[in-house]
């Protein structure tokens, strides 16, 4: 494999690293250590703006294709924030250990 494709394959595995972390965070999936969905709009956050970094970084040193990939991704998370961010706050998990009912 060429450095420079190799260079394209990596940088397109850290954007989608760091699109799973955000979208774990948005509550869109679930946090596979927990086996819960979780909410965390502050690292959500963080994520998108350490792509956005990438972003503003990289302009003029991607290609066409890595440059479409990075703004769809962050057209993405960011319509989902503003989505998460207009809904209340869920309602914290209840670690009700050993024996607890759960009502269904």
């Amino acid at each position: 494999m060429e450095p420079t494709e190799k260079h394209s394959v990596l940088f397109v595995r850290l954007v989608l690293m760091l699109h799973a972390a955000a979208m774990q965070y948005l509550g869109k999936v679930k946090n596979p250590l927990t086996d819960h969905v979780e909410r965390d709009l502050a690292s959500a956050q963080g994520m998108i703006d350490t792509l956005a970094m990438l972003e503003e970084r990289t302009k003029g040193n991607l290609t066409a294709d890595e440059g479409r990939m990075l703004t769809q991704v962050l057209q993405e998370l960011r319509l989902n924030y503003v989505d998460e961010s207009a809904k209340p706050d869920p309602a914290p998990v209840q670690g009700g250990g050993e024996g607890g009912a759960q009502a269904s």
